[in-house]
This record gives C-alpha cells, sequence and structure tokens, in this order.
C-alpha cells in the first residue's frame, strides 16, 4: 500500500500504516500523528502496550472504513514461554508457579497446536477491556472480583511453530479478530501441562497490509516534517437576533 502520501491526502482521507514501538499505547501513537497533522483520524484495533507491530490508521474520509480494516485476519509472531503463568497472560505481571520444561519433547510442542487450529472456542483473559455490566474486565480483576467469562468464537487459520528454544516457542499465528493471542499462549502452556505466558507480540499483517510497509512514528514525523499542515479553525456557530415583534 502507497505510503508516499501528500499533504493533500493526508487531509482529505488516507490509510497510514504506523509501527507501533514497545511500552507505547495505541493512541500514543495516534496522538503523536494527530498532533503532527492536525488530520481526523482513528485505528483499526487496538494493540497491547507490550506488542510492536503494525496499527492502521484511517484519515479524513477514511475513518469510514476503519470497521471494514477491522473485520479483516490479523498475523502475529511472537514468543510464548513455557513453565511457568502469569495473571495478565504476558509479562504486565510477575511470572508464578515455575516448573521445568526438561522433559518436554519438540513431538510433544508440535502435537499440542492441533487443538488450537480451526474454529475454536476461546475464553479472554481477566485482564482485558471486554466490557461485563457496564466495567471493563481489567477493573474487575483490578479489584479482586472474580467473574465468569463467557468463551467466544474464533477461528486460527494457522499456528505454526517457527523455532523451539525450550522454555521459549517462537511461533507465527494468523487469526479472525477478536482473538486474544493472550489466551492462546495460555492455554497452549496448559494443553503442555506446564503453563505458558506470552512473552513477546509482534503484529506483521491485517488483510493485505504488512508491517513491512509500515514506518514508525519518528519516522513518520521526520516524513512529515517538511509539509505545512494548518488547524482548521472551529466553525462559531452563528448567532441570530431575535426578531423584534410589536403588538
Amino acid at each position: 500500500m502507497n505510503q508516499n502520501l501528500t499533504e493533500e491526502e493526508i487531509k482529505a482521507g488516507a490509510v497510514v500504516l504506523i509501527d507501533k514501538a514497545y511500552r507505547w499505547t495505541s493512541f500514543d501513537a495516534i496522538s503523536k500523528f494527530r498532533r503532527a497533522t492536525h488530520a481526523k483520524i482513528g485505528h483499526c484495533g487496538t494493540l497491547d502496550p507490550l506488542a510492536t507491530g503494525l496499527l492502521i490508521c484511517c484519515t479524513g474520509k477514511m475513518t469510514k472504513q476503519i470497521e471494514q480494516f477491522q473485520k479483516q485476519d490479523k498475523e502475529y509472531t511472537g514468543i510464548i514461554h513455557l513453565g511457568a503463568i502469569t495473571p495478565t497472560y504476558d509479562l504486565e505481571s510477575t511470572p508464578e508457579n515455575m516448573v521445568s520444561v526438561s522433559a518436554l519433547t519438540e513431538a510433544q510442542i508440535l502435537e499440542a497446536v492441533k487443538p488450537f487450529t480451526g474454529t475454536i472456542q476461546q475464553v479472554p483473559p481477566a485482564h482485558s477491556a471486554i466490557r461485563k455490566d457496564g466495567k471493563r474486565l481489567y477493573e474487575l480483576a483490578r479489584a479482586g472480583q472474580e467473574v465468569v467469562i463467557e468463551p467466544r468464537t474464533v477461528t486460527i487459520r494457522e499456528f505454526e511453530i517457527t523455532k523451539i528454544e525450550l522454555p521459549e516457542v517462537h511461533f507465527r499465528v494468523l487469526c479472525s479478530t477478536g482473538t486474544y493471542i493472550r489466551s492462546l499462549a495460555h492455554d497452549f502452556g496448559k494443553t503442555l501441562g506446564v503453563g505458558g505466558y506470552l512473552q513477546a507480540l509482534r503484529r506483521t499483517k491485517i488483510g493485505d497490509c504488512s508491517v513491512d510497509e509500515a514506518r514508525n512514528i519518528d519516522e513518520w514525523l521526520e516524513y512529515l516534517q517538511p509539509m505545512t499542515f494548518v488547524k482548521t479553525p472551529k466553525q462559531r456557530p452563528v448567532n441570530r437576533k431575535k426578531k423584534n415583534f410589536e403588538e
């Protein structure tokens, strides 16, 4: 996808591909771009702060296409750490319940992939932004409240183990929208009987858009620097004088 965008294209409506940095929120990334361009902008699918990779943003009239991008399949690469679990299913919390993984074989690890390929029922993490009874699940989890989380139907089209260096297992996943890779890592470790959590995650594709075509925020700011974006003033409502009626 062409990313050599002109000032006019960004103002009118464009698809912007950002390579989100580690520890940045999706909001951090689009806020930087918005401040540089004064453009109306929205993103097509949040990435957790610990994840890196492709963030699709739409400006101007293209914001109407956000929902279409959100529905598209997503590809991720990452690392599952076996032999421990965390409450958040990633490194936002401290690993616990450590066990040895020395007895695991490559054949066992590859076999454990099979139950997670195709259309499956997946329970989202307790620490997620899903709402239940008007509150985010992570708010309830932080308050120490236990809630029943209903499983969701998701489709994992491809789940490939790309390298095994125990306790780390490297993978690539192609999945439908709504899939939680943190839950996949947790459930994968549980299936192997040793526990697991998501150690690293990178989103590489959304539909036909690839992170290889994206710029990180610093690269975007450098690219935008020669352009002159003028903030469009807000239109003030017209004050209409009341008519005086004589009786």
